[in-house]
């Protein structure tokens, strides 16, 4: 599968968990899930739903960044406290940052301004969920963080 394809693929899948009522955090790491770590269980998601609304609706960070963040983590962080993490801090900044660029903010409710849960609301952010894991698709190719055949 090539880069626009996947990124294509994630897009759409974080965007079918989100409108499926999965918040953006666990909308979007739902997609990337099966793609970075197959044999974890589907039930991690629920580690996610507390990101929703930028930290259980106090509007912070970006629950699609920090999902995104996640997936990072799970695919270049490490295991044990010995264990290289600067790598992981500098794929996280940059993709933190290019994040920032993207949408001109990383808190979410600048991101959005609409009330939490009205029609606008979610439909501006499964634009943001999906767009986010589009660039974390793009971005994982990138720094050749895909697992093999992907």
């Amino acid at each position: 599968m090539n880069e626009t394809d996947l990124a294509a693929e994630m897009r759409n899948r974080a965007g079918e968990n989100f409108r499926s009522g999965f918040n953006c955090a666990e909308a979007l790491f739902g997609a990337f899930r099966e793609l970075a770590a197959p044999g974890m269980e589907p039930e991690v998601v629920r580690m996610f739903t507390g990101f929703g609304g930028g930290l259980g609706h106090a509007g912070c960070m970006c629950g699609a960044l920090t999902g995104s963040v996640a997936v990072l983590g799970l695919l270049a962080g490490r295991d044990n406290p010995s264990g290289d993490r600067e790598n992981c801090y500098s794929l996280a900044r940059n993709f933190h940052d290019r994040f920032e660029q993207k949408f001109e903010a990383t808190c979410c409710r600048a991101l959005n301004p609409h009330p939490f849960d009205t029609k606008d609301h979610l439909r501006h952010c499964l634009k943001i969920t999906g767009n986010t894991a589009k660039l974390l698709a793009e971005y994982l190719k990138e720094k050749d963080l895909l697992p093999p055949g992907k």
